[in-house]
């Protein structure tokens, strides 16, 4: 039996995604897996599990997204390479929680200590 730590997303939620290549007839699915790869800079690199994919409503509604609309939607989402490196959570801003942290405990401290120097 494996151990999970408690931080360990469930699955499929611990899937890792690639980007699609670049294609002549995009998908609605190729803009999800543009998104679940982190190529837009939005979120994690894992797949987001979704009741009702990339542009189900605009098909419903009679109107479902061409494949110009597609390609336009995945040229303007993918993010620069440093956009993407400031959205990683893990990346080198470990010491921001913790640093913020601090400084509540600080500030508190600071504050209760200025009330009972009081007279």
């Amino acid at each position: 039996m494996a151990l999970f730590r408690s931080e360990d997303p469930p699955s499929p939620g611990d899937i890792p995604v690639e980007a699609p290549p670049p294609s002549d007839r995009p998908t609605t699915a190729m803009l999800k897996a543009d998104i679940d790869s982190g190529r837009t800079g939005d979120k994690v690199e894992h797949y987001d599990v979704g009741m009702a994919q990339l542009g189900t409503c605009d098909e419903v509604a009679g109107t479902p997204p061409t494949l110009e609309r597609i390609a336009l939607a995945r040229e303007t989402e993918a993010a620069s390479r440093k956009a993407r490196a400031m959205a990683d959570p893990h990346g080198s801003r470990w010491w921001v929680l913790p640093g913020f942290a601090g400084f509540i405990v600080v500030a508190a401290a600071s504050m209760g200590l200025a009330l009972w120097l009081i007279p």
